[in-house]
């Protein structure tokens, strides 16, 4: 095999049949570490804890994938910053709620088809010895009612 072989030519993207299939684009965040105050007992409230966060965000078919810019996708900076803020602004008992809170704002602030969001506690107090403990929950948008179906 020559290295011209191994080149991409411009010309072959011409000949790709745009109809031949749908691209959909998932972007993924692990790992984001925030520091929070949620949790059932009090003390956890009130010291507070290191919280990781999992967010994965189904964005379908997005012009970034042709024009390269950035505006023509969801920034996941701004999401790892929203997901940190509404994660800080308040506490919850559960994580559950947490993470649902979470995937409501991102649903409701920016263009995602779904989205799920992990929250996870790498030092749950608890007397047992374990590596976390996490609450994954995942939304859906739905449909309004002025879209019209058409199939």
């Amino acid at each position: 095999m020559s290295d011209e072989d191994d080149e991409l030519d411009a010309d072959d993207l011409d000949d790709y049949d745009e109809d031949g299939g749908a691209t959909t684009v998932t972007i993924e965040v692990s790992g984001l570490s925030i520091y929070t105050h949620h949790g059932v007992t009090e003390a956890e409230r009130e010291i507070g804890q290191r919280l990781l966060l999992d967010i994965r965000l189904e964005v379908g078919d997005t012009d970034a994938t042709v024009t390269d810019r950035v505006e023509d996708t969801v920034d996941y900076g701004s999401i790892c910053e929203f997901a940190a803020l509404v994660a800080q602004q308040r506490s919850y008992r559960t994580l559950e709620r947490l993470a649902a809170e979470i995937a409501d704002r991102i649903l409701i602030r920016f263009p995602v088809e779904a989205i799920s969001v992990k929250a996870a506690k790498p030092e749950p107090p608890i007397a047992l010895t374990v590596e976390e403990v996490s609450v994954e929950v995942w939304r859906e948008r739905t449909r309004r009612h002025d879209e019209v179906d058409d199939d």
